[in-house]
C-alpha cells in the first residue's frame, strides 16, 4: 500500500480547514478600517450608548494591544465588532476591525472570529473559536482556533502569540491557561450597572 495516500489526505485536510472555519459565518472576508477611530474617540462613542456587558475597551496583554468592542449590525447574528485602538506594531492602523463576535444559546459563551493573516494594510482569513465572558464582564477568554486529529493546526500570521504553526500532539493533552482580553474601560461598569441607561 502506498504511503502517499495518507500524506495526500493530510495535505487536502490542511488546505480545506480554513474554508471550513469560515464557511457560513457571514463574517467579511477582509477587515475594514474605521477612519479617525482611536482610544479617545472610542471612549466617547461608548459613553454615548447604553453599554452592554461585552462592550468596552479591552487590553490583550499577550500582544500589548488595546481593543474596543462595540455593537455592530451584521449578518447571521453577528452583534459586535472588535476594533484595534493601540498596538506596538506600527504596521497596524488604529481603527482596523480585527474581528467579530456573535451571541450563542449560552449567555456567557460567544462565537468569536479573529482575522489571522495580513494582506498589505488589511487583514484576511477570519478564524472562529468560542469565547467566554466572566460573570463580572471584565475578562473575555478563549482558546485559539485549532483542530485535533493527532495533528494540531493553527494557521495564522497575525497575533503570533495566539496563533502558531502546525505541531504533533498526543491524543490526551493537559489543561492550558486560556488567553483573552481584560476590560480596562469602563472599570466596574463606570460606576453603574451594565445595561442601564446613563443620562449624559
Amino acid at each position: 500500500m502506498s504511503r502517499r495516500g495518507p500524506f495526500i489526505s493530510l495535505m487536502l485536510l490542511l488546505l480545506l480547514l480554513p474554508l471550513v472555519a469560515t464557511a457560513g459565518s457571514g463574517v467579511p472576508k477582509r477587515s475594514v478600517i474605521i477612519e479617525g477611530l482611536d482610544l479617545d474617540s472610542m471612549r466617547v462613542r461608548l459613553d454615548e450608548t447604553d453599554m452592554q456587558p461585552l462592550e468596552g475597551i479591552w487590553y490583550y496583554p499577550n500582544e500589548e494591544t488595546t481593543l474596543g468592542i462595540e455593537r455592530y449590525r451584521g449578518e447571521h447574528n453577528i452583534g459586535y465588532r472588535i476594533i484595534l485602538l493601540e498596538s506596538p506594531d506600527i504596521n497596524l492602523v488604529p481603527g482596523t476591525v480585527i474581528g467579530y463576535i456573535a451571541a450563542s444559546a449560552v449567555d456567557s459563551k460567544y462565537q468569536l472570529w479573529l482575522y489571522s493573516q495580513r494582506d498589505k494594510v488589511t487583514l484576511v482569513k477570519p478564524l472562529q473559536c468560542v469565547a467566554t465572558l466572566n460573570a463580572t464582564a471584565t475578562t473575555l477568554t478563549f482558546d485559539p482556533p485549532h483542530w485535533k486529529f493527532k495533528v494540531r493546526v493553527n494557521i495564522a500570521r497575525f497575533l503570533p502569540t495566539l496563533f502558531s504553526g502546525m505541531s504533533i500532539i498526543p491524543e490526551v493533552t493537559g489543561e492550558r491557561l486560556p488567553v483573552g482580553f481584560r476590560k480596562i474601560y469602563p472599570e466596574g461598569g463606570n460606576g453603574n450597572p451594565f445595561n442601564r441607561i446613563r443620562y449624559l
